[in-house]
């Protein structure tokens, strides 16, 4: 087989992409008891369904954000449609999935931003879906389409003391890698991190985009702050794990009836804020039905995701919240 033609559309972020930490030097957008960061749903409707069962087993409601990616797999008009209008209901950003739904020229590809240690194929294959998906999401939306590209790329969050930087990619960029568990722990890039936090006066950063989940602490100035990054609501995460994680930021304790991964309190300010990964059961069988019906043996998506829907990554609980996490 001829290895994919692969442009640089798909690995370079379009200028429009950046916004730099100092936009978070505001007020808030919103205040909450209870957070869910949710990104990477990916257009997995069942992984929506357990969602929302979480939200409603919390005895205070939580507020749900989508941090971007909601769509992906959904290439039926019709279940593209319906998660679409389940998502707004709730405060939605866009990543670069919905920005790139909303172009009309194929110029950043998938828009992912892709480093140099991503290989060439998954580039193309990333670039191919969002081509077929542009046009599913043109059936079910028709012009409204284009006000997908109208959602914000960032939000600024409180939880008590805390206030929390929501975006898609790190603390500059829509699609940016900053926040991948291998630049978090490159010591070299420390105090570009801890700079960050300055410059955007906030205590904890919540992403996704880089598709693999991370937990990390920092302090700055005295002061604790952190990242979490949920990788996956719509996809496994973990290696011999069908389940999406979804990231949690309270004033409380994840309930009993939560799947805790991983939870570590930050002391901010003198307040305890409660910052967890939770895990996502979907319904693995119906999802991976209507995976297989919309993307059958030989399509793209096929090709990428179907070993990580049915084993998970090449990645462990371990490498995104080390036990010895301080």
């Amino acid at each position: 087989m001829m290895p994919l033609a692969v442009p640089r559309a798909g690995r370079n972020c379009p200028t429009s992409y950046a916004y730099g930490a100092g936009v978070f030097a505001r007020e808030p957008d919103l205040a909450a008891q209870t957070l869910y960061v949710i990104g990477g749903l990916y257009g997995n409707p069942q992984a929506l369904d357990a969602i929302e069962a979480l939200a409603a087993s919390e005895a205070d409601v939580p507020q749900l954000v989508f941090n971007g990616d909601f769509h992906w797999f959904d290439t039926d008009p019709a279940i593209f449609a319906d998660l679409h209008a389940r998502v707004l209901r709730h405060t939605a950003l866009r990543g670069n999935v919905e920005t790139e739904l909303a172009a009309d020229d194929d110029e950043a590809g998938c828009g992912c931003g892709y480093p140099e240690d991503v290989s060439d194929d998954v580039v193309a294959h990333s670039n191919r879906i969002i081509v077929a998906l542009r046009a599913s999401a043109q059936q079910a939306l028709g012009d409204a389409r284009h006000t997908l590209a109208a959602l914000p790329m960032h939000l600024l969050a409180t939880v008590g003391t805390a206030r929390i930087g929501i975006v898609h990619g790190d603390a500059t960029t829509l699609a940016g890698w900053d926040f991948a568990r291998e630049r978090l722990d490159d010591p070299a890039r420390r105090a570009i991190n801890e700079q960050f936090f300055r410059k955007a006066g906030v205590s904890l950063f919540a992403s996704s985009h880089t598709c693999l989940p991370a937990l990390r602490r920092f302090r700055v100035e005295g002061q604790e702050c952190g990242v979490i990054n949920n990788g996956a609501a719509g996809l496994p995460n973990f290696s011999g794990l069908t389940a999406g994680l979804i990231s949690r930021i309270a004033l409380t304790p994840a309930p009993a009836a939560l799947n805790v991964q991983y939870e570590r309190i930050f002391r901010i300010d003198g307040q305890d804020i409660h910052v967890a990964a939770i895990v996502l059961d979907y319904d693995q069988a119906s999802w991976r039905a209507q995976f297989l019906r919309d993307w059958p043996d030989g399509s793209v998506a096929n090709t990428a995701y179907l070993q990580r829907i049915d084993h998970g990554p090449a990645y462990s609980p371990e490498q995104a919240c080390p036990a010895g996490f301080k």
